[in-house]
């Protein structure tokens, strides 16, 4: 969706990757529809209202995990073009041939019904939304253009859509998809470092919608791609793209920008004062002259030692003289010129071109209606209606509910709590505790809270529900880009003997929270490093001299000196008949047995006798 020709991938190369808390405590614009339509490849068939299921999965992991201020935008009633748009990608997609009366009637009818159920769970969605205390606007027309408005206005910090088309509109700074279980650092696409890497503003941008297509008009021009537009714009300023392309339309082909200066006459006129066309070259060397002339002596080019001829040209060889020079340029304005009349004459056959509607559409800055601004509130999430929706839609146990709303609770307490101090009770009945460990996953390190019940009623604790078998919630990118499933990773551990629970918490907001707490965490995590490396030093000392202490003393410390000894001695020695000591076993020669060798058995054998 979006720009067509696969935009993205010419964006990409000027991507920044940006880390897990690039979006911390930032308001972030967000295409409901994004979500919505993805539910059908996600979890077709395999789960239950899969649209509620990843809003609510979605929702929760921005705002605890990313720490991520979220405004949902819905889309407004779509443009008559857009509208055509959808019928014509709906025909093209589906097979149908609209030649015939009766399929071209059935399809539309099919459209239709697409359409209201798409419009039934984007009101599902929203009520959704609305109770988990989420701020959510209407456009006018496409939510994508509010998103971009916001966040050119500075309403919002970013935009999260996978439609390309957001910077047409305006927006300065977009995010395609997040991944929240990877190391990896996410793509983050800055208007202004597509103006630095490409020369390309807003105007050059829809110019290149223009031509080669985009959710008003599928086709563009006809014979024209990605590259072709891209290198066509390039040509022009900001300023004047527009004009030109009116100019263009209506045949007034405007002279190419590397000195042309005609679009009959492509390659200009030589004047006298102008070198001579190519002079000729000697097929041996390469080199300006004939090869008769360089046959007994080398040229100027060609110095041997022998002075005996030229050197044989090497295969691909270029002369650089001053006329192959100039017959290569002469060429290459040639080749830009007939592409630049190429392109000019696609665009002038085009008809209706540029439309004027698309252009008042992509340029337009009123998306929404404010009095004021828009109105961007964030309210505490009702709890219980929740819990009353999600088991009414969903068939979920209260307690799976509370539980992953936890997190989120837990979020707003904390931020609470930096603002103002008085607030006691997480939930009304959890009381900070300490901080139990410092936790690493998926690269990010975050503190391991716990949190005890600090009144003690007649309810009982909430008891964790057993993992259904539901698929758990993805992260999905369109444009055949990759899936990243995400875990339940932020469920709390609920242990009932003793009410209390675990909840991951973002280091920051935990220091801005409880400061004091945090140094006490810290300096109790030194003073136990401290008397971990002092225990492993002594441990290790009190081994080293252990094994001081057990070692025996005058002991050879080569085998290779011992042999030697060994050999010296019974080199003084003569050595009887080895028959002789087997002859006489009990005669107690047995350890002089072991002290001599004899040069006629090998080095095993003398060893096995020495150390035996």
């Amino acid at each position: 969706m979006g720009v067509g020709g696969k935009f993205w991938e010419l964006l990409k190369p000027y991507a920044r990757l940006e880390g897990y808390d690039f979006l911390r405590d930032k308001k972030v614009a967000i295409d409901l529809s994004f979500w919505i339509v993805q539910h059908e490849t996600a979890l077709k068939n395999q789960a239950t209202n899969p649209h509620l299921r990843l809003t609510f999965f979605r929702t929760i992991n921005l705002f605890s995990k990313f720490g991520v201020f979220p405004v949902f935008v819905l889309d407004g009633t779509p443009s008559p073009l857009k509208s055509q748009a959808r019928m014509a990608r709906f025909f093209r997609f589906s097979g149908i041939d609209t030649s015939t009366s009766n399929v071209a009637k059935e399809g539309v009818r099919i459209s239709k019904e697409r359409n209201s159920a798409f419009s039934k769970c984007v009101n599902d969605c929203v009520e959704l939304l609305g109770l988990l205390g989420m701020p959510v606007l209407k456009a006018n027309g496409e939510a994508e253009a509010l998103c971009a408005q916001l966040n050119r206005d500075g309403h919002v910090d970013a935009c999260i859509t996978a439609d390309s088309d957001a910077f047409l509109f305006g927006a300065t700074c977009v995010i395609k998809c997040l991944r929240p279980h990877s190391k990896e650092p996410f793509e983050c696409y800055n208007m202004s470092d597509i103006e630095a890497g490409l020369g390309l503003k807003r105007k050059h941008l829809i110019a290149i919608s223009l031509l080669v297509g985009n959710d008003h008009d599928l086709n563009g021009v006809h014979g024209i791609g990605l590259d072709k537009a891209l290198r066509f714009v390039q040509q022009f300023s900001e300023d004047e793209i527009f004009n030109k392309l009116y100019e263009i339309s209506k045949g007034d082909v405007p002279l190419f920008q590397d000195e042309i200066r005609c679009a009959d006459d492509v390659i200009p006129c030589l004047d006298e004062s102008s070198p001579k066309p190519k002079q000729s070259h000697c097929s041996f060397c390469g080199h300006p002259g004939s090869k008769k002339a360089h046959f007994k002596f080398s040229c100027e080019y060609c110095v041997t030692d022998n002075n005996e001829g030229c050197l044989k040209k090497l295969q691909g060889y270029k002369c650089n003289c001053s006329s192959c020079d100039k017959v290569r340029k002469e060429k290459d304005k040639k080749k830009k010129g007939n592409w630049w009349i190429k392109v000019c004459n696609m665009i002038t056959r085009e008809p209706n071109f540029p439309n004027d509607e698309i252009i008042e559409m992509y340029m337009c800055n009123n998306r929404g209606v404010f009095t004021d601004g828009p109105l961007l509130r964030w309210r505490d999430p009702k709890t219980e209606l929740v819990v009353d929706f999600l088991a009414y839609h969903q068939s979920w146990q209260p307690s799976y509910v509370r539980q992953w709303m936890l997190p989120m609770l837990s979020t707003i307490y904390l931020r609470e709590m930096a603002r103002n101090p008085n607030k006691t009770l997480l939930v009304g009945q959890y009381e900070f505790h300490s901080i139990q460990r410092v936790k690493i996953r998926y690269g990010h390190q975050s503190y391991v809270v716990k949190w005890k019940k600090a009144i003690s009623d007649e309810l009982s604790c909430a008891v964790p529900v057993e993992k259904s078998n539901m698929l758990e919630e993805e992260f999905i990118e369109v444009d055949d880009v990759p899936i990243d499933q995400l875990d339940e990773s932020i469920d709390p551990q609920i242990h009932v003997d003793g009410c209390w629970i675990l909840t991951d918490e973002t280091p920051e907001l935990v220091h801005s929270a409880f400061p004091e707490e945090v140094v006490k965490f810290r300096q109790e995590k030194e003073l136990k490093e401290m008397k971990r490396r002092k225990t492993s030093k002594l441990r290790s000392e009190g081994s080293s001299e252990m094994s001081e202490l057990s070692k025996p003393q005058g002991v050879q410390l080569s085998i290779t000196e011992f042999y030697c000894s060994t050999k010296k001695y019974s080199q003084a020695k003569p050595v009887e008949d080895l028959t002789k000591y087997s002859s006489n076993p009990g005669d107690g020669s047995s350890k002089q047995e072991r002290k001599v060798s004899s040069p006629n058995l090998s080095k095993a054998v003398r060893r096995r006798l020495l150390f035996g």
